[in-house]
């Protein structure tokens, strides 16, 4: 790919020093505001970057990583609803049916630092072979199983593949595209995902009642075969320097293992304690897991708890809007899953506008807050929703909550890559899609403890449960009973059921005012973020090679 002219370079690199360097102050935002965003647009007089012609190469290599976004987005999202065909035919436990759904997540969450912080050392070839080659075990693994066990272990496996390819897409597009033109090909890359949290739902539905769980696994195969073919042929990354095995040598391995062991059993005290001696650690290794230097403003540190906070409440709110419509509504799971198409088709929508308006405008804060005040509102009025909402309601609020949640998934990408020097954009953007993932760990396992403890308390109204409905006496149980509730309403006195939906509803209503809070929470955090420039020319530290 042909570079700017030596003249463009040297400028943008005087100016980027000066934006990038902690130390003096962030200037770049007092120049942006003097100036402006369009006359600094209309000051260039030359043609928009992105419409400048690239290499053949390139569109394969971004073929690539869009395949890769939707298979990792398409199966972290299609089991959710298969869950209760696939554990009733394997005679899974509930316990096993939760492990089969959150395996993949945790898997995830460990191995994305250690990709990002590996490839950057390594390089991204190399692991992003080792993640095919995972997930595609793993998709196998799955879909041969005869039992819950190896269930799991395949879920496992696809999460060990799945964290690699779900951050190294974001490092490589940083490696291959320039700041200035990054929002743009950020917000197509923002398609796929999106378009992945539609059909994953309905694909799991459609697998489960009408053809077989199992093809959620194989349908995997074909789609990861196109992606490495297209990645070995045409994306031809510029190699790190230095030997493979001194590039191994220089790995924060202790680093690794603490972070992994912390994460593993993150539920148990224990988990604090290694944290804390991994935080500490972090100081010492040239090239450690998480680097400091991102944390040594306030902006960067800000954009990174604002991504933590998105996972926060993007991951609940996907799992368990369907079950909300399934208990309360009573409706099946593919109508459920129909139900969240609102939120999900905006979603896609905006995180498309959401690069489209930063390349446009050349700024991205204003964005930002606005992403917040609609995601805190949206999932705020969830709790407004009855045994009967109206389609207006159920619709109109999760539009409001999907935009913000849609221009989260690129503006925050854009704000952080403007603070740091181009060799460090690829890792700043894959440190940040990690911090959305351990949001979602954090979110799913607070959203489960409000569900589980408001439902106690509101079952104690309910009075005597007949035999059929005995197991919603256990709390833990709630959720894994939801796809049976719709079955046994003619079996049920009539108060009882409704004493039942009421108390989900309650639980579910809870769930969302902790959605809400989190929202608010990333709106105040948001407000330490500075507007830097995002004119910058350079490419990543490992762009295509000519």
């Amino acid at each position: 790919m042909s570079g700017p002219s030596p003249d463009i370079v040297s400028n943008v690199e005087n100016v980027h020093d000066e934006c990038s360097d902690p130390e003096k102050g962030l200037p770049s935002s007092e120049k942006k505001h003097q100036s402006g965003p369009e006359t600094a647009h209309a000051a260039e007089g030359e043609e928009s970057i992105t419409s400048k012609r690239k290499p053949v190469a390139f569109y394969f290599a971004f073929l690539s990583l869009v395949i890769m976004v939707l298979i990792v987005s398409l199966d972290s999202t299609a089991l959710a609803v298969a869950i209760p065909v696939l554990t009733s035919q394997l005679n899974g436990t509930t316990l096993e049916a939760f492990w089969a759904n959150l395996s993949f997540m945790l898997s995830v969450v460990i191995t994305q630092p250690l990709y990002t912080s590996a490839s950057d050392v390594v390089g991204r070839k190399p692991l992003l072979y080792a993640a095919f080659f995972f997930f595609f075990a793993g998709s196998i693994v799955f879909a041969v199983a005869q039992n819950m066990q190896v269930v799991i272990l395949g879920r496992v496996i696809q999460g060990l593949g799945g964290g690699g390819l779900d951050v190294l897409n974001e490092i490589i597009i940083c490696d291959i595209t320039t700041l200035k033109e990054r929002p743009f090909w950020l917000g197509l890359l923002a398609i796929p995902m999106a378009a992945g949290c539609i059909l994953g739902p309905v694909i799991g539905a459609l697998f489960s009642e009408f053809v077989d769980w199992r093809w959620i696994g194989w349908i995997n195969l074909p789609l990861v075969a196109i992606s490495a073919a297209c990645a070995v042929f045409f994306m031809n990354l510029k190699p790190i320097s230095g030997s493979f095995v001194s590039r191994l040598a220089k790995l924060d391995w202790l680093g690794m293992a603490l972070f992994v062991t912390g994460c593993t059993i993150f539920s148990l005290p224990l988990s604090w304690a290694v944290h804390f001696a991994f935080a500490i650690y972090e100081k010492r290794p040239s090239d450690p897991v998480i680097p400091y230097r991102f944390l040594n403003t306030a902006s960067s540190s800000a954009v990174l708890l604002g991504g933590l906070i998105h996972g926060l409440v993007l991951y609940p709110s996907l799992l368990y809007l369907p079950l909300f419509f399934q208990s309360v509504l009573l409706q099946t799971p593919l109508k459920s899953a129909v139900s969240i198409l609102p939120l999900c088709t905006v979603l896609i929508a905006f995180s498309f506008f959401a690069g489209i308006i930063v390349d446009h405008t050349r700024g991205y804060l204003k964005l930002l807050w606005a992403s917040w005040i609609t995601m805190a509102v949206g999932t705020g009025l969830y709790a407004l929703w009855g045994e009967h909402p109206s389609l207006a309601a159920t619709a109109g609020f999760q539009v409001m909550a999907a935009i913000g949640l849609g221009v989260q998934f690129v503006v925050p990408a854009v704000a952080i890559q403007a603070g740091v020097a181009p060799d460090d954009q690829g890792l700043s953007v894959g440190l940040l899609v990690s911090f959305r993932l351990f949001g979602a760990l954090i979110g799913l396992a607070a959203a489960s403890t409000v569900f589980s403890n408001v439902f106690a308390a509101s079952m104690v109204n309910v009075g005597e449960l007949p035999e059929v409905m005995s197991v919603l006496e256990h709390s833990a149980e709630a959720v894994g009973f939801i796809p049976f509730l719709r079955d046994a309403v003619e079996d049920v006195d009539s108060l009882v059921m409704g004493g039942v939906r009421l108390a989900y509803r309650d639980a579910f209503r809870a769930v969302w005012c902790l959605m809400a809070g989190f929202s608010t929470l990333g709106l105040l955090s948001s407000l330490l973020v500075k507007e830097l420039s995002i004119e910058t020319e350079e490419v990543g530290r490992q762009n295509l090679e000519e």
